[in-house]
């Protein structure tokens, strides 16, 4: 597991490409100039890590594109000590990412091989998310709400209840919305019943999946 410096001047490339696409958020640019994305990739995709491109990983998902990853990432508006829900551990770089940023996450995979997986590799590598559960991201995490912002990192055919409900008021929840293509969208929440909805053009996400185990 080595992080070298081809691969931190590959990184910068990569920094400089989401420059160009629009990402503006310096903490957001510095979180992923910083982190080893190849090392969340099976070591044949090695070279294809700093490409702008989704991957696949394990268990029929995939390691989303870095430019959706810091799109979402700026969405969700982290400050340090916020906490964060995220639906879809996957390979767990966007934990990693938000871990970077200071929040304080909570991570729910579905997929039991990645969950075991990463549960593992995360710590490894440094980056400490306050819990990462195997269970069903349609629910949340209800034990441990209010969330200042929710994430989920698949495509949802609609949007779970129980991810808006577990919303600080002020809090936010991105979330691609849609079956074959989602729309990025966010929601803020205003109040007990009010949430205020913006929507961000489409994205292409493998789909979420309910708890069948």
């Amino acid at each position: 597991m080595k992080d070298t410096y081809k691969h931190q001047g590959m990184r910068q490339q990569l920094v400089g490409v989401l420059k160009d696409k629009g990402i503006k958020d310096e903490r957001v640019l510095n979180a992923i100039g910083t982190i080893p994305r190849h090392l969340f990739m099976d070591s044949g995709f090695l070279d294809h890590a700093y490409q702008d491109k989704a991957f696949p990983i394990a268990a029929d998902q995939t390691i989303s594109q870095p430019y959706t990853v810091a799109f979402q990432t700026e969405l969700l508006n982290v400050e340090p000590g916020d906490k964060v829900l995220e639906i879809g551990t996957g390979s767990g770089y966007q934990a990693a990412v938000l871990c970077t940023l200071g929040a304080k996450v909570y991570s729910i995979e579905r997929q039991k091989e990645l969950f075991k997986k990463t549960s593992k590799f995360l710590p490894k590598l440094g980056y400490r998310a306050k819990k990462l559960i195997f269970g069903d991201g349609y629910k949340g995490l209800p034990e441990e709400a209010p969330y200042k912002s929710v994430i989920v990192t698949a495509g949802a055919p609609f949007v779970p209840k129980p991810l808006l409900q577990q919303l600080a008021i002020g809090g936010r929840l991105v979330i691609p919305v849609g079956d074959d293509v989602q729309v990025m969208t966010l929601f803020i929440r205003k109040g007990e019943k009010e949430f205020e909805k913006h929507e961000f053009g489409e994205f292409r996400f493998v789909p979420l999946l309910e708890d069948k185990n």
